[in-house]
């Protein structure tokens, strides 16, 4: 048994990553901020069923908060830190770029100091696939350049892991890097497109629909994403990349249909120019999860979607509705 460090753990990926851990018998320390980039109750009801009964204690601290950092390392004694705490959002990063250096970039070097400091053996972390910017080549392999984000969120991301290969190279930390590509599933994100989608559409509300809706999106259903995070984690061994994607994007129109086909209603379509910070198409090489980590993702678009739907309506209480 571990004793573990997850960050964001009330968030998206980190809550179903502490829940994960914990069921393996490993004592999971958590932290969050809570914050209200979308609804903290969201936040605290994750938690609440997805951590209840386990072994996992929360510190609800800031990342940029170096003092009471410290104060966590110097009560427990962690074997593998899991940061998976960052503010999320390519857009939001126009709007409000100072959260983005005070929690992506000074959060993250507070962790590694922390880690070189206190002895911690491994260090796997949330990048994005944002990193890759408007890349031609597809499908997006590790091995390309990353030198040209288009998106201050993934600048933050490339400087992360710049940054945390110092720290291997200098201090001998263990670290992985874990590009996540379009997240999805139930206890999601409301800020991410399906979410939007689902509660405009159910609410006969227009959606805002981008690039006439021409994007592709590589999207991950969030089991096969933890399934891929534990895996890293077991092979955190000098430094390394990986892609954590589902190897088959999907055009924008054709998603928003399956999610139409599962609650039986017709989307109100607001056709846009596309957006400043968006890239055309993601699309992950696995390859390397492939062979190194055993991974392959194993939820299509159609069963996954139907899943995030299923719980939405069960969440939030909604009626199940007929074109």
């Amino acid at each position: 048994m571990s004793k573990i460090f997850v960050t964001g753990a009330a968030g998206f990926i980190g809550s179903a990553v502490a829940k994960a851990l914990a069921e393996q018998g490993n004592e999971v320390v958590g932290l969050d901020n809570f914050n209200s980039y979308y609804d903290p109750q969201l936040k605290e009801d994750r938690i609440n069923h997805l951590l209840s009964g386990l072994k996992v204690k929360i510190y609800r601290r800031d990342l940029s908060d170096l003092k009471s950092l410290r104060k966590i390392f110097e009560e427990n004694v962690f074997d593998q830190i899991y940061h998976l705490g960052a503010q999320a959002g390519v857009r939001y990063s126009l709007e409000n770029p100072q959260v983005y250096i005070d929690s992506n970039i000074l959060g993250t070097h507070n962790l590694l100091e922390l880690s070189r400091e206190f002895r911690v053996k491994d260090f796997i972390f949330a990048s994005s696939s944002s990193v890759y910017g408007n890349n031609q080549k597809i499908p997006f392999a590790e091995s390309d350049l990353v030198d040209q984000p288009i998106s201050l969120y993934a600048a933050t991301k490339k400087a992360n892991e710049l940054e945390a290969y110092v720290y291997h190279h200098l201090f001998g930390l263990n670290v992985t890097g874990l590009r996540f590509f379009t997240v999805y599933g139930p206890w999601g994100r409301p800020d991410m497109a399906y979410f939007k989608f689902t509660k405009a559409i159910l609410a006969g509300q227009p959606i805002d629909v981008y690039s006439q809706g021409q994007l592709k999106r590589d999207f991950t259903y969030i089991d096969d994403i933890v399934a891929g995070v534990i895996a890293a984690g077991k092979k955190c061994q000098g430094y390394e990349i990986f892609n954590l994607g589902h190897n088959q994007p999907v055009i924008i129109n054709d998603f928003v249909k399956i999610i139409e086909q599962h609650l039986g209603v017709k989307a109100k379509i607001n056709y846009l120019s596309a957006q400043p910070g968006d890239v055309e198409a993601t699309y992950a090489d696995i390859t390397k999860a492939k062979d190194i980590l055993g991974w392959q993702p194993v939820i299509g678009i159609n069963e996954g979607l139907k899943k995030f739907i299923d719980w939405y309506k069960n969440y939030y209480g909604q009626p199940n509705q007929e074109i």
